[in-house]
C-alpha cells in the first residue's frame, strides 16, 4: 500500500524541484525527505527517481506515480467534504489567505456573516500576496485564498488546486490632480509608485510601462494601495491602481478629481487623476482540488461574493461614479 505522506512529498519534488526545497516546504531535514522517498520506491516496487550525484529527477514511472497522486489527493478531499456535509454544523478551523486590499475591503463583511451564521468556525486570516497562496494550499497551512492574473499576465493552471471567480476589474492609472499625464505612454519620465519586486502587481506594472516603450524609474515602493494613492496625492510618483484599491478610497475623498478623457470615465481620489487602463485584474478564490464541495469552503466563497457584490456594485468590478 502506498502511503499518503509520501506521495504528497513525491509531488512536491515534481513542483519544486529538489529535495532541500521539499525539506524547506514542509519542515523537514533533506535527510528525512530522501528516507521518505526511498520508502516510497520500495513500496512502489520500482525506481521513481534518477539520481545524479546531489540532482534528482523523476523517472518516467515516477511522473506516472506523481499523476495518479494528485488525483489520489483530490479524492481524499472530496471525501473529507463529504463527511463535514454529514456535520450538524460548521464547526473548526478555516484558514483565509487574501492580499491586502481584499482584507482591508471584502473580508470584514464576509467574516462578520460567517461569525453570525456559523459560530463554530475558527476564522483565520493571513494577508499573503496572491503569488504565495498557491504553495500555502499546497501546504495546508491555508484552506482557502484568493488569488490573481491579469489579462496582461494570464497564470497557468495551478496543480492540484481548483479556484473559482470573484472579481474583473478595471485598472487605473493613478497620476496626481496637477499633472497632465492621462495615459503610460505619457508617464515615461515620470518618477513610479510600484509594488515591491516578485509581486504579481510589481510585474504588471513593468510589463505595462514596457508594452509603452519604457522601464519605470521607481521612487518608491510599496503594497498597500491606501499609501499609493497618498504618495500619487502628495505629487511623489505615478502608479497603476486596480478599482478595488481606488474605489474605497475615492468615495469619502476631497477634493474629487475625475479624468473625463477616459472611455468610462473615471473614479475619484483626493489629490488623484484615475484614468481607465484597456487592462484588467481577475481575482479567483482558490482552494485545493476536491475540496471546493465542503461546507466551511462553500460558505465562504458565498459570503465572499456577497460582500463583493456590496462593495462594487457591478459584477466586473467597474464602478462609474
Amino acid at each position: 500500500m502506498l502511503d499518503v505522506r509520501r506521495l504528497t512529498l513525491l509531488c512536491d519534488l515534481d513542483r519544486l524541484g529538489t529535495i532541500a526545497a521539499v525539506a524547506q516546504a514542509r519542515s523537514y531535514t533533506p535527510s528525512a525527505v530522501s528516507q521518505q522517498l526511498s520508502a516510497l520506491e520500495r513500496e512502489a516496487g520500482t525506481e521513481l527517481l534518477e539520481r545524479s550525484g546531489r540532482r534528482v529527477t523523476l523517472t518516467a514511472a515516477g511522473h506516472t506515480l506523481v499523476a495518479h497522486a494528485e488525483a489520489v489527493l483530490a479524492a481524499l478531499e472530496r471525501a473529507t467534504a463529504a463527511l463535514a456535509q454529514l456535520s450538524a454544523g460548521l464547526t473548526g478551523p478555516l484558514s483565509i489567505g487574501a492580499f491586502p486590499t481584499a482584507a482591508r475591503t471584502l473580508l470584514p463583511a464576509a467574516l462578520i456573516r460567517l461569525g453570525r451564521d456559523h459560530p463554530g468556525l475558527d476564522l483565520r486570516v493571513t494577508e499573503l500576496d496572491p503569488v504565495a497562496v498557491p504553495r500555502a494550499l499546497r501546504e495546508r497551512r491555508l484552506d482557502v485564498g484568493l488569488v490573481q492574473d491579469y489579462d496582461l499576465a494570464p497564470a497557468a493552471p495551478e496543480p492540484g488546486l481548483d479556484s473559482t471567480a470573484l472579481l474583473d476589474e478595471t485598472v487605473h492609472l493613478a497620476t496626481p490632480a496637477t499633472s497632465p499625464r492621462t495615459t503610460v505612454e505619457q508617464c515615461h519620465d515620470a518618477a513610479w509608485i510600484l509594488p515591491s519586486p516578485g509581486t504579481l502587481c510589481h510585474t504588471v506594472t513593468v510589463q505595462v510601462c514596457r508594452a509603452a516603450g519604457f522601464v519605470p524609474r521607481a521612487r518608491h515602493y510599496a503594497d498597500d494601495f491606501a499609501t499609493v494613492l497618498a504618495l500619487v496625492a502628495a505629487d511623489q510618483g505615478v502608479s497603476l491602481v486596480p478599482q478595488l484599491a481606488a474605489g474605497p478610497v475615492a468615495a469619502g475623498a476631497s477634493p474629487v478629481v475625475v479624468d473625463r478623457t477616459s472611455p468610462r470615465g473615471a473614479s475619484p481620489a483626493g489629490g488623484v487623476r484615475l484614468s481607465t487602463l484597456p487592462a484588467r485584474r481577475r481575482t479567483r478564490i482558490a482552494y485545493r482540488r476536491g475540496a471546493g464541495a465542503h461546507p466551511a469552503i462553500a460558505a465562504f466563497v458565498a459570503a465572499l461574493r456577497d460582500s463583493a457584490a456590496d462593495h462594487l456594485p457591478a459584477a466586473t468590478g467597474t464602478v462609474d461614479r
